[in-house]
């Protein structure tokens, strides 16, 4: 397990380029297949994604928060979350993050922080500043991992890929949640929601 503490950073660009790897290997073994392996989603499978883009979000590993503990300049900072899913700190140690809200994670550590002898009533807050990024794959200008902005969609994201090839399907997109096992074929129409951590492929059509 790796804790990152206050005031350290530790370089993720070769781990990432490495994920980058796997996932763009994976990515083009599969680029010719026409449905994903989790089968079509349905429209309440939509509606569910939807809805999830407007919830709050849950904290995913390699993600970076801040952390502020009111009074206490040296326990405030910048925390990245490591590839576990934990993040540390000083006197509250290490403590399980990814899957938690930013509020949920406030709440474990104000526990932890004022069960010691040291902080009384200790005032926490954790907001995201580094999403973790999507990865976009398959029949797009330009594959590779891009930074997550929240109210994102499939075709800005696109977008952002530099647009499909010619080869692209028009009708419908892969996407593999974090935490699934696999790629789901949705439908383009309407526009999907892209969360933190997906992978998305854009798939070939048929001529």
């Amino acid at each position: 397990m790796m804790a990152f503490g206050h005031g350290k950073s530790t370089p993720v660009k070769a781990k990432s380029a490495a994920v980058l790897g796997l996932v763009l290997a994976t990515g083009l073994m599969s680029a010719c297949t026409p449905t994903g392996d989790l089968g079509p989603a349905g429209p309440a499978e939509q509606q569910k994604l939807i809805a999830a883009a407007t919830e709050v979000p849950r904290l995913l590993p390699s993600e970076k928060i801040r952390i502020t503990v009111f009074g206490e300049t040296s326990l405030s900072g910048d925390y990245q979350i490591d590839p576990s899913g934990f993040v540390s700190l000083p006197l509250a140690g290490t403590i399980k993050a990814a899957g938690l809200t930013p509020t949920e994670l406030e709440g474990e550590l104000v526990k932890l922080l004022g069960a010691g002898q040291y902080l009384k009533n200790p005032k926490v807050t954790v907001s995201i500043i580094e999403f973790r990024p999507f990865y976009i794959l398959g029949e797009v200008e330009k594959p590779g991992a891009y930074p997550y902005v929240g109210g994102i969609n499939v075709l800005s994201a696109i977008a952002i890929a530099g647009g499909t090839t010619y080869r692209a399907s028009r009708s419908t997109i892969l996407i593999q949640h974090p935490g699934e096992e696999g790629l789901r074929e949705y439908s383009m129409s309407p526009p999907i929601p892209v969360l933190p951590g997906d992978i998305i492929q854009v798939p070939a059509r048929y001529f």
